[in-house]
């Protein structure tokens, strides 16, 4: 569903990633581990499509996403990628419902549908009676879950997840967990996690260790 081929990434003299290969099918849970400056979160951004590699191709539902134009890969970020940070980066002005409806509304969806998706999201999240609070007004948990939903809201191909519990304490982290298993088994959604909690890698379907810009 998504496949890497002989990746490779460099910042100036410095070469992060070395020919890396990855793939995740449907409905499948991977995390990616490894001590900081592997080389972890710059493969996660090229498989969002957020970072061109220098070499390398990149498939998603079998689209090669390096042939498109930039306008045509914001597209493919928009309505197939979703992603989920350690910092949940909710818009404060906005209710839970309104930052969950964002990326409908810049899909151009209807305005009826958006809310109505939305609204089933925040409910599956159990946050139906958070969902005209304000991120201020929520718990660091509820944050994190409603950044979820927010990924959620277009129904992507796959949820791109950079330290998603790292911020959180240990109840809310078991939570979120579970959260991403649980999405995964009623909804077939796919996610790929770089991640330094053992706990959360011990749980997923496949753990891929990454050190000096591979996979060991």
């Amino acid at each position: 569903m998504i496949e890497a081929k002989n990746i490779t990434k460099s910042y100036g003299s410095l070469q992060v990633l070395k020919g890396v290969d990855f793939s995740a099918s449907k409905a499948q849970v991977v995390s990616i581990v490894g001590a900081s400056g592997a080389g972890k979160t710059t493969l996660l951004q090229i498989l969002g499509a957020l970072s061109l590699p220098d070499t390398g191709e990149l498939f998603l539902d079998d689209i090669d996403l390096l042939s498109l134009s930039s306008n045509a890969l914001a597209e493919i970020r928009n309505k197939k990628i979703g992603f989920v940070f350690q910092f949940h980066h909710l818009l404060p002005e906005f209710t839970a419902l309104e930052n969950v409806s964002i990326p409908g509304y810049i899909a151009k969806g209807k305005p009826s549908e958006i809310t109505k998706r939305a609204k089933e999201l925040l409910d599956f999240l159990s946050l139906s009676q958070r969902m005209f609070h304000k991120p201020s007004e929520l718990s660091g948990g509820e944050q994190q879950r409603v950044a979820v939903a927010r990924a959620l809201m277009n129904n992507p191909s796959v949820i791109l997840a950079d330290e998603p519990s790292g911020n959180l304490d240990t109840q809310n982290k078991i939570e979120l967990h579970k959260l991403f298993f649980s999405l995964r088994d009623q909804m077939g959604q796919t996610f790929v996690v770089v991640t330094h909690d053992p706990s959360l890698a011990a749980m997923t379907d496949r753990c891929l260790e990454m050190k000096d810009g591979l996979f060991v």
